[in-house]
């Protein structure tokens, strides 16, 4: 008879062992999307056998569905942080594109795009999020600048909150950037520069050139 302790060792083990199969797989999601990442190059990496994956994962799919869970439990804590930290909106705004460079760094902006054409029953879970968590947090912000007298009170909240949301999606579509694996963060860049400066009054303006010379990368010591 298999004592409790034996049994708690070996189920520590698998959830170990799952973890470090999410881990990869999200890694190599990240550098190479998700189409060209097969189950056998996972196991690969690892120095498992593909039977040990499928110990812990059914199929690709719930592997995928496992690895994009974290990644939006991940995203919200970050939005969650930046929005607690912020001094003003428009410092909100500048703290998200901070993190989004963090977790983009040596991700393959066709991992949506994948997503959604491999994967729709997970990519839907993320256009819920979309406008779920990501709606309410977008128009809290433009709330608050409205309050603070930083945003223009003329502006459509719900229009544009969701113009926010589906232009900083645009710089995954490689249709409308061929270059975007390259210049993620640029395109990225101008689209939040040109959503900030179209709703911001005069106050709210000097604060974007405050924070832009911030963001600026000092010169090198020579």
């Amino acid at each position: 008879m298999i004592s409790f302790h034996s049994f708690a060792i070996q189920n520590r083990g698998k959830m170990e062992m799952k973890e470090r199969i999410q881990q990869k797989a999200e890694e190599l999601f990240r550098l190479y999307g998700i189409r060209s990442v097969t189950m056998d190059e996972i196991a690969s990496h690892l120095g498992i056998s593909k039977k040990t994956i499928y110990l812990s994962f059914a199929d690709k799919e719930e592997v995928v569905r496992a690895v994009f869970d974290a990644m939006l439990s991940e995203n919200k804590n970050c939005c969650m942080e930046g929005r607690n930290s912020a001094l003003n909106p428009v410092h909100e705004i500048f703290l998200a594109f901070d993190q989004m460079q963090v977790m983009m760094d040596n991700m393959n902006p066709s991992i949506l795009f994948d997503l959604e054409k491999y994967h729709p029953e997970v990519f839907k879970k993320f256009h819920e999020y979309k406008y779920s968590f990501l709606y309410d947090i977008i128009r809290k912000n433009l709330e608050w600048g409205v309050e603070e007298g930083l945003y223009r009170d003329d502006i459509n909240i719900d229009i544009l909150t969701r113009f926010r949301i589906e232009s900083a999606m645009m710089a995954f579509n490689p249709q409308a950037f061929p270059d975007n694996k390259k210049h993620f963060m640029l395109i990225q860049k101008e689209i939040t520069e040109h959503f900030l400066y179209g709703v911001v009054s005069a106050k709210g303006s000097k604060l974007i050139e405050k924070y832009k010379k911030k963001n600026q990368p000092k010169p090198l010591l020579k």
